[in-house]
């Protein structure tokens, strides 16, 4: 299966029209891509996973390439995030859907499940921390560090002047040098990835993803989801440079059927810099084998 054989729609959710790619006949997977990507991210695992027996469905997250940008900040708290993932597994046909999430599409999932555990059959996240574990952590100086980043993309203007300088030169070599892994992006990757985030609005969109959710009002919610109902895996890159490996600790208190894979020479972009072995994982794990 080729990009060539996707089919390209847009599905309405919560007031908002998502781009959204599908492939494949079988019970539903949802890919959902972090910052500050599209669904361009998944493009190894989508064919895989189609091929595997899945009906993949993998959006462009509000605010990003071709689906709907609202402009009001508030726009992009998690409640709707969460919202247009329920809106997608209604648009599966399915009563449940299989639910991945990287980066921010993680953190999206994490809440998606604690939320609406009755839309979710397993939950996969690469990546992206529990907001509870996330919110504990920081407090402490290793991962408060790592987390200098978001600090400054809350602030106004400046953020987007800055990665947007000089022909976006800082997203691009974030993409170029961050990967444990090298050649994760090829040129082609940066350049759709770029082009992209250039729409106008589009670079403000996905900064208010942080904007929007890293607020002490967020850090009291996460204190009392539910746990996670959902078998679910954790997938790891461990040289992630913003995620510490400790954000792994007390995962089994907040999702009491979890596995963790760790992949000891991958980065943040675990599924662009470990295709084979994300791959492997994502179906052995949806089909229900023990080897993951």
């Amino acid at each position: 299966m080729t990009e060539a054989s996707f089919h390209h729609e847009h599905i309405l959710a919560d007031g908002v029209q998502l781009h959204v790619v599908r492939a494949g006949i079988g019970p539903p997977v949802i890919l959902l891509h972090g910052f500050p990507e599209n669904w361009h991210s998944w493009r190894r695992q989508i064919p895989v996973l189609a091929d595997a027996g899945f009906s993949v469905l993998v959006p462009d997250l509000r605010g990003y390439n071709l689906s709907g940008r609202p402009q009001d900040k508030n726009a992009y708290r998690l409640e709707h995030l969460v919202r247009d993932v329920a809106a997608l597994v209604h648009a599966t046909g399915y009563s449940r859907s299989h639910i991945v999430g990287h980066d921010w599409g993680g953190v999206i999932a994490w809440m998606f499940a604690g939320q609406y555990p009755q839309l979710v059959d397993k939950l996969i996240i690469l990546n992206a921390p529990h907001l509870k574990i996330y919110f504990q952590k920081v407090r402490y100086p290793r991962q408060m560090l790592r987390s200098w980043y978001v600090l400054f993309f809350l602030l106004q203007r400046l953020p987007e002047f800055v990665l947007s300088s000089r022909n976006y030169r800082v997203l691009r070599k974030m993409f170029e040098r961050g990967p444990a892994r090298k050649l994760a992006f090829n040129t082609e990757d940066i350049e759709q990835y770029i082009e992209a985030l250039a729409s106008p609005g589009a670079l403000t969109a996905a900064l208010n993803y942080y904007r929007a959710n890293v607020t002490m009002a967020t850090m009291g919610k996460s204190a009392i989801l539910m746990p996670i109902q959902a078998e679910t895996l954790v997938i790891w890159g461990e040289l992630d440079p913003a995620l510490g490996i400790e954000l792994l600790d007390g995962l089994d208190e907040v999702a009491p059927r979890v596995c963790i894979h760790r992949i000891p020479d991958s980065s943040h972009w675990v599924q662009n810099e470990a295709p084979a072995e994300v791959n492997r994982m994502l179906v052995n794990f949806l089909r229900g084998r023990k080897d993951t």
